[in-house]
């Protein structure tokens, strides 16, 4: 049996291999999503008051497409913390990609929460952000909840990438913009005044940090394509007793 770190993996076992096609969609997805998450950011600023139904359906349903590509982001980059690190990503990569994956989830939840508000008033009278008991649910989902499921996609993924896959620059990034998101998580006591940079539903904390956060991850995805781990396969690191 040959050994890879830090498990022993049998004879003919099909480990994980980081192809050229795997880094294209990977970067790609996080790139393109993280860009196309900028103008759904920006929809949430374009009217002063309640927003027509087809402005909510329509950030929701860029939302519902650029999370679906994070998805993809996700997986790929669970392929490739396997394949660097001998088929085992360790605890800080698991922790990394089922953080990511957690907070897709409960961002697209808190999506579908958003857009009932306005598909039950589709008059325009109501803010689904401020307005109504599901804004009031959204709370949570949108603010503490993302900032910590991002803070530690982002801290595990720079502990998992410390010996490869990413370049310095990337791995330190990704600590900032996780203690900036664990910065935001306090504002939960600072009411729910949308037009309070702090409140737990507030321009800063929520959509200013929101954009802030998709930015990042398209650099993310740049990163990797711009790297070059085409090829990048689990390397055998010793040989078990009688292999």
């Amino acid at each position: 049996m040959t050994a890879y770190a830090p498990t022993l993996v049998p004879r003919g076992f099909d480990m994980s291999t980081f192809s050229r096609a795997d880094r294209l969609v990977t970067g790609l997805s996080g790139l393109v999503s993280g860009a196309a998450s900028i103008v759904m950011v920006a929809l949430y600023f374009v009217y002063d008051g309640p927003p027509p139904l087809a402005n909510v359906l329509g950030r929701n349903l860029i939302t519902v497409a650029t999370f679906t590509g994070f998805l993809i982001f996700a997986v790929g980059l669970a392929r490739l913390l396997r394949a660097a690190n001998g088929g085992d990503p360790g605890l800080a990569g698991s922790v990394a990609t089922a953080a990511l994956r957690c907070y897709i989830a409960v961002t697209l939840v808190s999506t579908s929460l958003e857009a009932g508000t306005s598909l039950w008033h589709p008059d325009g009278s109501l803010d689904p952000t401020v307005d109504g008991p599901l804004s009031a649910a959204n709370v949570l989902l949108h603010g503490p909840i993302a900032k910590v499921l991002i803070a530690a996609f982002l801290i595990a993924l720079a502990v998992a990438t410390r010996h490869a896959v990413l370049p310095g620059w990337a791995r330190r990034g990704s600590v900032v913009v996780a203690v900036v998101n664990l910065a935001m998580v306090p504002s939960l006591f600072f009411g729910m005044d949308a037009s309070f940079v702090y409140a737990a539903n507030g321009w800063g904390s929520v959509a200013t940090m929101g954009a802030i956060n998709m930015i990042w991850f398209a650099t993310l995805g740049a990163a990797i394509l711009r790297s070059r781990l085409d090829g990048v396969t689990a390397q055998p690191l010793a040989h078990a007793p009688g292999a």
